[in-house]
Parts: structure tokens; C-alpha cells; sequence
């Protein structure tokens, strides 16, 4: 199947990371452009050869996303080597592990910034040359706890899911002009996070990591941790010619962990 992303620019937050990486290279894979941002400039350049070697053209910019004043400054270059941005995958770093109270205003002031407030602000400065040009996709990897919230990851629960509510009511704003938002919502897929939560729930609860992941792994209706490459598969879909009919959806890529409906 032709997803008809050939020549379209792709702009991947957090392309550094297990997630972001396998989305860059999915895209890649389809003939996208790809303007790579992350604050790992080490990480980020591993995936910016990763995506080079298939033939993409692709460009790598140090990004921190709680620099929002580098918004303006980055999408520019981005767009004087490789044109305005067609699909933007908005993929945040979660925060470290807490419970609902006893957290810092600054605490949540920081991550709010960089995890909800940088999508927020980077989608206004493209989502006006996708509907200018009547195409486009926003698409932003949240969590499975927008869903049915993780125990201990407060701080994740409550950001990433004010950025449901923002891409809900983005759609319906944007949608008559060929321009869809969606969230994807990943379950246990073998990333380096994972294996961090992982360990911290192991450390908290006096168990080794091998008890941890077996029980994380009974819960799950396949049976196992997800492939980043088939979340990277799924984001392609939703970024593609084809699904210009989804939009305003919340999809879980979660290989049936969720128990609700």
C-alpha cells in the first residue's frame, strides 16, 4: 500500500528515543522528509543516520522543548531546507515517576511546559501552512495512562491528558480544511522507559525486574511487550492519504493491555 507520504516533510519531536526513532524511520521508510528534534544530540544523530541510510532526505536539530522561544528559530531552518511541515509528530519525554501529592508547583510548571504547552505552541506555528495548503496531520504520542491512569506517574497522567483535550478540540477546528489530529496511545512497548519504570516499580516494591515485567506481560492480550517498529507502523498509517478520515480519536497501540472499552 502507497501511503502517499512521499516527498511530504515530517516534522518528529523526541526522534531521539525508542519511540521517536522507530516513527522517523516508518516514515522514512514511506519516502518522507524528516526534520529530526531532540535534546540528545548523541541519540539524535544516531537516528538521523539510521534514517539517511533508507534514503531520506533528513535534517537533525538539537531541541529542547522547554525552550519555547527556539520554536520559531528551529521550524524556519526546518522549512528553508526542506520545506513546511506536512505532518507533525508531537513525542515528549515523560517525567519521573510520582504520586499525585507532594509534587513541587515548579515541578509541575517545568514539565508542563515542556510536555504539553511545547506541542501546543509548536502546533500554532504550523498548523497554519497545513491549512493554507489543505493538508496536514498532527498526531501526538501520549500514554496508556490518558486512558486508565498508572499508579506512580501522577505528573505523566495529568499533562498528557490535557493534550487529549487539546487535539479533540483541534480537530473540529481544522478538519474542513484537510487537516486531522489524533492522539496514539502506546502500551508496553520495549523502549528504554519501559525498562526505567520497570526497574524504579522493581526498587519500590522490593521485587526483582523479571517479576515486574512477567506480571506487566500477564496483563497484556498478546502476551508481550509491543515492538517499537510496529508503533512507528501505526503512526505512518495515521499520517498517510488513507486515513484522512480519522481524526479527533484517541488509538491505543497497546496490544490489548487496556481493560476498559
Amino acid at each position: 500500500m502507497d501511503l502517499g507520504l512521499k516527498d511530504k516533510t515530517a516534522l518528529v519531536l523526541g526522534a531521539g528515543g525508542g519511540l521517536g526513532r522507530a516513527i522517523a524511520l516508518a516514515l522514512a521508510q514511506e519516502g518522507a522528509r524528516l526534520a529530526l528534534g531532540d535534546i540528545d544530540g548523541g541519540a539524535l544523530e544516531e537516528t538521523r543516520r539510521e534514517v539517511a541510510a533508507l534514503g531520506s532526505d533528513a535534517m537533525a536539530i538539537r531541541w529542547d522543548l522547554a525552550d519555547l522561544d527556539a520554536i520559531d528559530q528551529n521550524v524556519g531552518a526546518i522549512e528553508t531546507q526542506l520545506g513546511p511541515a506536512d505532518v507533525l509528530v508531537n513525542n515528549t519525554g515523560g517525567p519521573p515517576p510520582t504520586p499525585a501529592l507532594g509534587q513541587s508547583a515548579d515541578l509541575w510548571r517545568k514539565h508542563f511546559e515542556a510536555m504539553v504547552l511545547s506541542c501546543i505552541t509548536l502546533s500554532d506555528r504550523v498548523v497554519p501552512g497545513m491549512r493554507a495548503r489543505k493538508w496536514g496531520r498532527v498526531i501526538t504520542s501520549a500514554s496508556s495512562g490518558v486512558v486508565a491512569p498508572i499508579p506512580n506517574l501522577a505528573v505523566s497522567n495529568a499533562l498528557r491528558l490535557s493534550l487529549v483535550g487539546w487535539s479533540k478540540t483541534l480537530a473540529r477546528e481544522i478538519g474542513r480544511d484537510g487537516v486531522t489530529a489524533n492522539v496514539i496511545v502506546p502500551g508496553r512497548i520495549a523502549t528504554k522507559r519501559i525498562v526505567a519504570l520497570d526497574q524504579a516499580k522493581a526498587v519500590r516494591e522490593a521485587r526483582s525486574v523479571e517479576q515486574v515485567s512477567t506480571e506487566s506481560t500477564a496483563a497484556i492480550a498478546i502476551g508481550r511487550y509491543g515492538d517499537p517498529r510496529e508503533y512507528g507502523a501505526s503512526v505512518a498509517f495515521l499520517a498517510s492519504t488513507q486515513a484522512s478520515y480519522i481524526t479527533g480519536s484517541v488509538v491505543r497501540i497497546d496490544g490489548g493491555l487496556i481493560a476498559s472499552i
